[in-house]
């Protein structure tokens, strides 16, 4: 890997980026002294890095000192001010929406803790790679208030029985939990973490491009907002159309596949 740098300054900041290769960049919370609990300066930092990795097919987001994210920094909200409150929800909100419309494939590698707003992190992020041993939970019910960012996040991606648990109990499930409930897809050893994900996301960096983001756009919208079933095949139809417009990769795959030459993910061809 080469050497990380900051969004916002030169000797670092609240977030780092790095770019691994040409393909696929690694964003980092660097709060560690607040478990990389994102403030408002992180939040806007962040927001700043996600935009420099527009180029990128795949980002990586972890944290640093072998812990992910432990939600919002909390004291933000020691004035008690009404203004502080909606200003913290609604940059966390900006976060959410830019991960979701990024042209990237967002790979979540969680070590450490995972906590309300980090855990809101895993499930906006596309895929997830947790360690074993990772603590993720939504802890916003022993404040006296329902988590309003990670509620929803987590009611949207596991069983109504899973997220009110998550919701009612504030007890924190492991990574092998959170792939057991649909909330990550891989659970490695935490000495195992960057490398698995990184070879992951090496994997999906070399599909094509716009096929990669156009297949993001259609994951999104199925079934969040399109779940009748012939209108989610148009809408499958009307994505292919979307990239066939914009590149003929799909044509030279063609040629790769009748020649016998293998694309990449199909193995050998028989």
């Amino acid at each position: 890997m080469g050497g990380a740098e900051s969004p916002r300054t030169s000797n670092g900041g609240p977030v780092l980026v790095e770019r691994i290769d040409e393909r696929i960049a690694q964003i980092t919370l660097n709060r560690p002294h607040k478990r990389n609990a994102l403030d408002g300066e992180a939040r806007q930092a962040l927001l700043e890095a996600l935009d420099t990795c527009r180029d990128a097919s795949v980002v990586v987001l972890t944290g640093a000192s072998n812990t992910f994210c432990a939600g919002m920094d909390l004291s933000q909200l020691a004035t008690k001010r009404q203004s502080d409150e909606d200003e913290l929800n609604e940059s966390w909100r900006a976060v959410q929406d830019a991960i979701r419309r990024h042209p990237a494939i967002l790979i979540a590698s969680v070590a450490g803790y995972a906590l309300g707003g980090g855990a809101t992190l895993i499930n906006v992020c596309d895929l997830a790679v947790v360690a074993e041993d990772a603590q993720i939970g939504t802890p916003e019910i022993g404040f006296g208030y329902y988590p309003g960012l990670a509620g929803p996040a987590v009611q949207l991606r596991v069983s109504a029985k899973r997220a009110a648990w998550m919701v009612l109990t504030a007890e924190r499930i492991d990574g092998r939990t959170a792939v057991e409930w649909g909330m990550a897809n891989l659970a490695v050893p935490c000495e195992e973490l960057a490398t698995r994900t990184l070879a992951l996301a090496r994997r999906i960096a070399a599909f094509e491009p716009v096929a990669l983001e156009w297949s993001k756009k259609a994951i999104w919208q199925i079934p969040m907002q399109i779940s009748e079933w012939r209108a989610a095949l148009e809408f499958g139809s009307y994505v292919n159309a979307e990239i066939h417009a914009r590149t003929n990769s799909h044509h030279e795959a063609l040629d790769s596949f009748l020649a016998g030459r293998p694309n990449p993910g199909q193995g050998s061809v028989r």
